[in-house]
């Protein structure tokens, strides 16, 4: 096919009609003069082009290089940045409305993917507390037509007192479609037992034995070392009790295991003791429940949070998982971006971009952060054809009006969400 030159890039741009619902399924959809980041280990590109066609990636390159198919409907990009769609690695789509659990249902799983998506958050891999709705929204998202974020899903959080309970469970997991097997290793800062070592194990050993990767909540070094050892494939929580040692470093490095810090997690433990900054700040406030903020601003609410020991512990805990975010990224360990957002006042979307933030404050640079929450969240996962734009994947990703590699509090400034080459309604 003929190169399409500079001059006729800008007559197509005059003759082409822009529709915000216009979708990949009409044909290719080019985005044309932006700075990429496609969420690899590669520069950005200049002045580059993504070609989309039938809801997948066709071709990514400069402008000088890229040839436009023939009819494709071209949106001019000059001056924004474009990256790969965010990637939750470790969130939750579950039963929550406002600050009310138990509101599980398939419309209230929609609303909390439209809202994940409208922040850029592309993908979300639910970590527990998923039921039947949420595994037939994952079923239905391989499609052209996808406007909301993608679902991943782990079912049940794995509990139980025996081994053969355990490996009941993750076969009940396992026979629904389960992406993760989840399972807590965890005391709640002394509060509540741990599930014993042994019946771990066996949980590692079932879910390998049906091909499922296990993902664990943790919060002691010491933990930390020993579901290394047995086997699991994901830390979806920081080392909280004390700092990492070349030990776990060299374990996690040799094991291949991802690591995902979920520091929003910990704010959410003790911030609402006062009112919080970001209660003012509009990005939060163009998505923000009212009743809900109201809530949390409640005098008798703030109180109990100050005079919580669970809010004072986490607190001196989020300072230790800092910490140890700069140890390990100088180790080389891969850290991917996760929130635990999702059940109440862990605010969905908003908290991905607070992330972001912290795991710069931490030690990352942007460049980093932005790979953690793309195409390395995406590796962690184990999903191919997610997290960077390169051709065959998915065409989910972020049209930005500034470059989040010079700052990444500029992720926020997004002027339009692509999930499938469909534009995701404001």
């Amino acid at each position: 096919m003929r190169k399409i030159t500079t001059g006729l890039l800008a007559i197509f741009s005059l003759l082409l009609v822009y529709s915000s619902t216009s979708s990949a399924n009409e044909g290719s959809i080019a985005f044309v003069g932006a700075r990429i980041i496609d969420g690899t280990m590669a520069g950005p590109i200049e002045d580059g082009v993504v070609v989309i066609t039938d809801g997948r990636i066709r071709t990514v390159g400069p402008r000088s290089a890229v040839t436009v198919p023939a009819g494709a409907q071209i949106i001019d990009v000059a001056g924004k940045t474009i990256m790969p769609g965010l990637i939750n690695a470790h969130g939750h789509v579950g039963g929550t409305l406002g600050l009310e659990e138990g509101h599980y249902t398939t419309e209230n799983l929609v609303r909390q993917l439209g809202l994940y998506a409208r922040y850029g958050v592309t993908t979300v891999n639910s970590l527990g507390g998923d039921e039947e709705q949420g595994f037939a929204l994952r079923n239905s998202q391989f499609d052209q037509s996808l406007q909301r974020a993608r679902i991943y899903v782990a079912g049940s959080v794995v509990i139980g007192d025996s081994e053969a309970a355990i490996r009941a469970e993750v076969n009940r997991n396992a026979d629904m479609g389960a992406n993760f097997i989840k399972v807590r290793m965890d005391d709640n800062l002394g509060t509540t037992p741990k599930i014993p070592r042994d019946i771990f194990a066996a949980l590692v050993d079932q879910a390998h034995i049906r091909r499922l990767p296990v993902a664990a909540h943790l919060f002691y070094l010491d933990d930390a070392k020993f579901i290394l050892n047995s086997g699991t494939d994901l830390i979806a929580h920081s080392v909280r009790d004390l700092p990492v040692d070349d030990e776990f470093i060299d374990l996690i490095n040799e094991r291949g295991v991802c690591y995902i810090p979920t520091l929003t997690r910990e704010v959410s433990t003790f911030i609402y003791e006062s009112e919080p900054a970001f209660f003012s700040d509009p990005y939060f406030l163009k998505e923000a429940d009212a009743a809900t903020v109201e809530q949390l601003r409640s005098p008798e609410r703030q109180s109990q949070m100050r005079n919580s020991r669970a809010a004072a512990g986490y607190k001196v805990a989020l300072e230790v998982a800092m910490a140890n975010i700069k140890a390990l990224h100088d180790g080389g360990v891969r850290i991917a971006m996760g929130t635990d957002t999702g059940p109440p006042a862990r605010f969905q979307g908003y908290f991905e971009h607070m992330e972001m933030q912290m795991m710069v404050e931490a030690g990352m640079s942007p460049i980093e952060a932005i790979r953690a929450s793309t195409g390395v969240a995406a590796d962690c996962m184990g999903m191919g054809d997610i997290g960077t734009l390169e051709p065959g994947k998915w065409g989910d990703l972020l049209v930005l009006d500034a470059n989040p590699a010079e700052d990444i509090a500029n992720s926020k400034t997004i002027a339009s969400v692509w999930i499938a080459g469909n534009r995701v309604p404001d």
